[in-house]
């Protein structure tokens, strides 16, 4: 396939990585904008949908191609790492999750809103070494950004056209009713609805992907992400989480603690909070009040 403006210059362009994982920076931005292609050959066809067993969601060939392609770069590059992926066998994702280095990848997160071609799905590579998010990047080819970080090196927004900005979270309101807040489009929850009023927003955003909420986040469009559910997954927070952390947020479980990704779980059951450290600050007790996650204690 041709090539894209994205394409130009990648090994000069990686000055949010320094130090140790600037090439794992650099190979899962590359392979992120391979898998784009492959999801944006497949989004302009009448492509089929089939539903996964257990109501887990739809997958296309998209999916399951921009999956292949991913695992086997990831392999390739880095034949000693375990690699984890959203559209791979169940029992060998648990089993490589107890590894040293682990990549999560979710090979397009917000395959529903693929469906209904709003643009809003991405694609999530990141890098856990230690249980620990480290390197992240999700790729919104319809939407032509690419969000990339390396935790304790900075995190950027990339565009089409060339541009590329550093992201820092900006600092939070005065008072929590000015938070804006950011949830699923496709996944909507009546305890969301409860924090909002709980906390009297009025700002709120509807959008898919975790990747993409957590970006809206690093990149100050919005000021907290909140997902109360149990149904997302390491793959999905992995990458975005590396983005935030690294552009001076957090995503975090409902209690505000991090997940590990040291194989002990792969389900996210405690939900997904995004937000600067201020934003959780001013909103985490309403929160935990009114949607606490199972088995929390404040």
């Amino acid at each position: 396939m041709g090539t894209t403006p994205f394409d130009d210059e990648v090994t000069g362009r990686m000055s949010a990585a320094s130090g140790d994982f600037a090439r794992e920076l650099e190979v899962a931005r590359q392979l992120a904008l391979d898998a784009g292609r492959e999801i944006l050959a497949v989004y302009a066809t009448g492509f089929a949908v089939t539903q996964k067993p257990d109501d887990a969601g739809p997958v296309t060939q998209a999916d399951l191609s921009a999956n292949a392609l991913i695992l086997e770069g990831l392999r390739a590059a880095f034949p000693d790492d375990a690699v984890i992926a959203e559209e791979s066998d169940a029992a060998q994702n648990a089993a490589m999750a107890r590894c040293r280095r682990c990549w999560f990848v979710d090979p397009m997160d917000g395959t529903q809103e693929f469906v209904d071609r709003n643009g809003m799905f991405a694609v999530q590579i990141g890098l856990a070494v230690e249980g620990r998010p480290r390197v992240g990047v999700v790729y919104a080819p319809a939407l032509r950004k690419l969000y990339a970080g390396v935790v304790g090196h900075g995190a950027t927004l990339e565009r089409a056209d060339g541009s590329k900005r550093p992201l820092r979270v900006p600092p939070a309101p005065a008072f929590a009713r000015d938070l804006r807040l950011c949830v699923s489009r496709s996944h909507q929850s009546a305890k969301t609805v409860l924090a909002r009023d709980a906390l009297g927003l009025t700002r709120v955003i509807a959008y898919g992907s975790v990747g993409l909420k957590a970006g809206l986040v690093a990149e100050g469009e919005a000021d907290l992400y909140l997902h109360p559910g149990d149904r997302s997954y390491r793959w999905d927070s992995c990458a975005p989480e590396a983005v935030l952390t690294a552009a001076g947020g957090v995503l975090v479980d409902l209690t505000g603690t991090p997940y590990p990704y040291d194989g002990t779980e792969l389900r996210n059951v405690r939900g997904l909070v995004g937000a600067s450290p201020g934003a959780w600050a001013l909103a985490r007790a309403e929160i935990l009040r009114i949607a606490p996650p199972p088995g929390a204690v404040d």
